[in-house]
């Protein structure tokens, strides 16, 4: 709601910069979206050695944090 607050407010103050933003948004997310699903991916990673490595300790009984 604040994103279209600001856009509003943008297109009141200088509307052919807001047509501008209005049109490179879906542009600009879908070059990012790999960069996003690589993130996804690395953090998935992270997440399966962190189990990997804390797996004996878990298994003897551990108190993990």
């Amino acid at each position: 709601m604040i994103k279209f607050l600001l856009w509003c407010l943008l297109l009141v103050v200088c509307w052919p910069l807001a047509l501008i933003a209005l049109v490179l948004y879906p542009l600009v997310w879908i070059v990012t979206l790999p960069f996003r699903l690589v993130g996804i991916a690395v953090e998935g990673v992270f997440d399966l050695l962190r189990a990997l490595l804390t797996l004996p300790v878990r298994v003897l009984g551990g108190k993990t944090a």
